[in-house]
């Protein structure tokens, strides 16, 4: 799934980050998400929301071709990847994270930031 943003309607609560890091790590950690959200102080009440808009840059860059396009999205083969972390230094939007295990890891798409968002904030793209 695509996702897009209405970040004026972003409050900054994180649920997307909670939701996102208990789904895909089994942790309620936000610190784990796979999207970002960021403060634009000295902008009171206003919120940047970062995710993978699937651009390809980072399966580009994969030496092992371990990032692979399927359906729209990039997915990464933990089978190939060498944990070099290329991906993540590579991501222009800051979104890859690497994971306690040393592999790196970016959105996929489940969705569930969208499904529980309280303000609709983070939305699934029709286009």
């Amino acid at each position: 799934m695509k996702l897009k943003t209405e970040e004026k309607l972003c409050s900054g609560c994180n649920v997307c980050r909670v939701v996102c890091a208990l789904h895909n790590h089994g942790a309620v950690q936000p610190s784990k998400a796979l999207l970002k959200i960021s403060g634009l102080f000295p902008d009171p009440g206003r919120y940047a929301i970062a995710y993978c808009n699937q651009c390809g840059i980072c399966a580009e860059e994969c030496p092992e071709e371990a990032i692979k396009e399927v359906n729209g999205e990039y997915d990464i083969d933990y089978e190939l990847c060498t944990k070099c972390l290329i991906c993540v230094d590579s991501c222009p939007f800051g979104v890859m994270v690497v994971l306690d295990s040393g592999y790196p890891a970016k959105c996929t798409g489940c969705g569930k930031c969208v499904e529980l968002c309280p303000r609709q904030a983070v939305l699934a793209d029709r286009d």
